[in-house]
């Protein structure tokens, strides 16, 4: 049997009953998550280019543009939403691979389950099976992938392919056909992801591209059944590894559960944890912006990845660890205000920025994961003394667990930048904490509009 094939008999015979109510719990957040992300990411320009297109192509009023109100194609519904979520680069990342899977399960599920009538508790399972597809073949790309210059949209347009399939109900047969479409459909190319739109626009063109994967099995389109393991196939192109790790101990354990951490603050999650790092030692050392002399980060993931020291705007602030640690020294702590350009050029980060170096000895990373693993933040004061911290994990993460509380700060501070009034806002939000319970997708959709 192929591994498209495999996976698809264990996705299409695994029920919503199947699942351990933390996995279905972890798909509630990632609804939340997305919906905030989306928020804040409305009216970033590449997000209104995206939205005016779909609303120009107009087609069958099947599902809501978030914020707008607009019904489009299921398919243009679900990349809109995704795109305008990972614009603002505040959504969430698989900690394996940095793969926004948690973006791309939730828009194609919400948008299908609109087409479709289907019940929240169908979408929450839908999202926990997608988000499996999606982590378990990424796995194996990792690092592969980016190695070979690819971004992580080549993986997370499995998620959206199985959401889409579970919730159209396809057989095994045609979710085998699904995944297979799937992994011939997009081939994000990760140097444009890390300085240009283009990040964005690979997550849009993920969602779009697992709907129509699902659709097109569900009509009887047929692709190669064994593209994902064959000679000069998707594995071989992306530099897989560890292949038979995709179909080992399927339900065991739920990836959602495992490597998917919420973003509580903006930016490229590789570098949260450091971020954590430097504002605990800032605050265990009391320290003075002013009297710093020099600040060290230590992780072997960091040593030739680092984004620009002055980042200008929101694509540079998220990929850059400097700005990440200089911030949080400079305000013991790093959330959604350093998204602004008014941070940005903050005189206190910036002097910082420049004082601030990379371990050139750090210690190896115990295995294959680059981004699992954090790193060490070291500050050296003008009279000698120094503080240092080390942080595994960011707060929101798998290892570290996720709270409600968390996720409910998050959705109130970002939603209300896509315009929602105050009840709208709260309302919203207790459909997402009580979605098993939800009926029809428009009990939340429908309060998602100006």
């Amino acid at each position: 049997m192929s591994i498209a094939g495999e996976l698809a008999g264990f996705l299409t015979t695994t029920q919503v009953s199947d699942l351990p109510p933390l996995a279905l719990e972890r798909a509630q957040m990632s609804i939340a998550s997305t919906i905030a992300s989306a928020a804040m990411g409305f009216d970033i320009e590449s997000s209104a280019i995206i939205r005016d297109l779909a609303k120009e192509r107009g087609g069958t009023a099947e599902a809501t543009l978030w914020f707008d109100g607009t019904k489009v194609p299921a398919a243009d519904a679900a990349r809109t939403n995704a795109l305008a979520s990972d614009a603002a680069a505040s959504d969430d990342s698989d900690l394996r691979s940095i793969a926004h899977i948690g973006t791309i399960i939730t828009s194609t599920s919400i948008a299908m389950a609109e087409r479709l009538g289907c019940t929240g508790r169908d979408v929450l399972g839908a999202m926990v099976l997608g988000y499996e597809a999606a982590g378990r073949i990424d796995e194996s790309l990792t690092p592969g992938r980016s190695e070979q210059g690819f971004h992580g949209s080549v993986s997370t347009v499995f998620g959206g392919t199985v959401a889409a399939g579970t919730l159209l109900g396809l057989t095994t047969a045609q979710m085998t056909q699904a995944i297979a479409i799937a992994a011939t459909s997009i081939g994000g190319i990760g140097i444009a992801a890390n300085t240009s739109w283009a990040r964005e626009y690979h997550a849009g063109m993920s969602a779009q591209g697992g709907v129509q994967a699902a659709l097109a099995a569900q009509k009887g389109f047929i692709a190669e059944a064994t593209v994902l393991e064959a000679r000069n196939g998707f594995l071989d192109a992306m530099g897989g590894q560890a292949r038979e790790e995709i179909t080992k101990d399927l339900g065991k354990s739920w990836d959602i559960v495992t490597d998917m951490a919420i973003k509580l603050v903006p930016g490229g999650h590789p570098f949260h944890a450091v971020a954590e790092a430097a504002a605990n030692a800032a605050i265990a050392g009391d320290v003075d912006p002013n009297e710093v002399a020099s600040i060290q980060i230590s992780g072997a993931q960091f040593k030739d990845w680092h984004g620009p020291a002055h980042p200008r705007d929101l694509i540079g602030a998220a990929h850059s660890v400097i700005y990440f640690v200089a911030s949080a020294v400079a305000d013991r702590g790093f959330g959604w205000a350093h998204a602004t350009e008014a941070k940005m050029n903050d005189p206190v980060i910036n002097a910082l920025a420049d004082k601030i170096t990379m371990d050139p000895n750090p210690k190896p990373l115990p295995d294959r994961f680059t981004h699992r693993h954090g790193g060490t933040v070291t500050i050296t004061m003008k009279n000698g003394r120094t503080f240092t911290n080390t942080c595994q994990a960011p707060r929101g993460s798998g290892p570290r667990g996720v709270e409600w509380a968390d996720v409910d700060a998050k959705y109130r501070r970002l939603v209300p930048l896509g315009g929602l009034s105050s009840k709208q806002i709260e309302d919203s939000l207790q459909v997402v904490h009580h979605f098993e319970a939800v009926t029809s997708m428009s009990e939340l959709t429908g309060l998602l509009r100006k």
